[in-house]
């Protein structure tokens, strides 16, 4: 593989660089703030079965959304140290540049259209 683009120039480094540490500030609070939603389901005698089981529902959604958003927060810690290496922007796969658009709406994200559309692409 070979780097066949260019490297963004500083001021959109920077941009990108605050909308991460933006994202990862917000990513962590959100995990700290689901902790109430993804605790253990308390049995008492009050709690009936269909009221336990939609508990139990809420929880496992909860704990899979806290899972998503510590994978998106490991991501985002790797697009922060690709910005120290220089390469952030850069196609993980091919080494091309990731447009703009892409960044803008995932900053965090490792590979082209492209390449993330599927296998051997």
């Amino acid at each position: 593989m070979h780097n066949t683009g260019r490297l963004m120039d500083a001021d959109a480094i920077h941009r990108y660089e605050a909308l991460l540490h933006d994202l990862q500030s917000t990513l962590r609070s959100e995990i700290e703030n689901s902790s109430d939603a993804t605790a253990p389901v308390e049995l008492d005698g009050t709690m009936g079965r269909i009221s336990r089981g939609d508990a139990m529902q809420v929880q496992q959604m909860a704990l899979e959304m806290k899972r998503r958003r510590q994978e998106r927060l490991e991501r985002v810690r790797t697009a922060l140290q690709r910005i120290d290496e220089g390469t952030y922007g850069l196609c993980g796969r091919c080494e091309r540049p990731i447009s703009s658009a892409r960044l803008d709406a995932f900053p965090d994200v490792v590979m082209c259209v492209r390449c993330a559309s599927g296998p051997g692409r």
